[in-house]
């Protein structure tokens, strides 16, 4: 229960802390409308102050409300032998639970299956949710009669994970984790050894090769630091690119045929079909990867060497 309290409250500062843009200037948005496909910028619904709600923040919020509500339904009664909603619940989150427990250990899995097993969920359930029809298909767009768009430039809902400030946002998150856990686990001097201090047993060594050495490894420790700070980016464009491509190709193959009328109609619900299937295994490969990804990244930090045994980083 403790650790589905954690789940819920971590998905609820996602839920607001999704990367609210800044809001576009009048010939930025004019231009964007004229994309084809789906826009680089979600547009903004509205504005609380210095907020800007674009489409993609209100699907994050929708997606994590869902969770939470469900969530709360199938713990409302908890039985012995589970069934059900709870039955489901239980599978998911002891299945999550056993892989990353195989991944990172027994120890490290108790401190951080809470953030790993959120990440995955609220992902997953976001790209799924982006395959709804009328996400990205209901909205504003150049008017052809009074009745008549030509096509849907401003959605009301709008994938999350197609939007780069979510992405960016969770792996941020993930970034400030990863130090608290680093130092938690190694302590400040020791974080700084793991990254520039000399690796094995160099007092054998002549001074002179030593030396040298201890030079490389400090020149080693400074391209880690580069690789470090760069992980929140390649995590967050890994994730971004992958499902703003999906949503683009769905969006292709459902305006494919340009022929007015019902033959329209007709291809644009039959043709992106095997799309779809092809789509939800994406967005469960790319919860996974983003996941893994992390929960590997803090192993390797966390990890030292007299308790590297019977852990296996697949």
């Amino acid at each position: 229960m403790k650790r589905l309290c954690r789940l819920l409250l971590l998905l609820v500062v996602l839920a607001l802390t999704a990367g609210a843009p800044i809001a576009m200037h009048a010939a930025e948005a004019a231009a964007s409308s004229e994309e084809q496909g789906l826009p680089l910028k979600a547009p903004t619904l509205f504005e609380v102050g210095p907020l800007v709600v674009t489409s993609s923040m209100l699907v994050t919020w929708v997606v994590a409300i869902g969770i939470i509500v469900f969530a709360q339904f199938a713990t409302r009664n908890m039985k012995e032998v589970p069934e059900g909603a709870q039955n489901f619940l239980e599978w998911l989150v002891e299945g999550l639970y056993n892989l990353l427990e195989g991944i990172v250990g027994h120890k490290l899995v108790k401190k951080t299956f809470w953030f790993f097993a959120t990440i995955f969920i609220l992902i997953l359930f976001s790209n799924w949710f982006g395959l709804i029809p009328g996400v990205g298909t209901i909205g504003f767009g150049k008017p052809t009669g009074p009745w008549s768009i030509e096509r849907v430039n401003e959605p009301i809902f709008r994938g999350a994970n197609a939007d780069f400030n979510m992405t960016f946002a969770m792996a941020m998150v993930f970034f400030l984790l990863w130090i608290i856990w680093a130092i938690q686990s190694n302590g400040p001097g020791g974080f700084i050894m793991h990254l520039f201090g000399p690796k094995g047993d160099m007092k054998s060594l002549p001074v002179v090769l030593a030396v040298f050495l201890v030079v490389l490894f400090v020149l080693v420790g400074c391209l880690e630091v580069v690789s470090i700070l760069f992980r929140p980016v390649s995590l967050s464009f890994r994730l971004y690119g992958n499902i703003f491509a999906g949503e683009n190709m769905m969006d292709a193959m459902a305006n494919i045929v340009q022929s007015p009328g019902w033959l329209k109609i007709l291809c644009a619900i039959v043709i992106p079909i095997p799309f779809y299937f092809m789509e939800l295994l994406v967005g469960v490969v790319q919860a996974m990867v983003f996941m893994l990804l992390t929960a590997v990244f803090t192993l390797l930090i966390c990890q030292h060497d007299d308790e590297g045994h019977g852990v296996h980083p697949h």
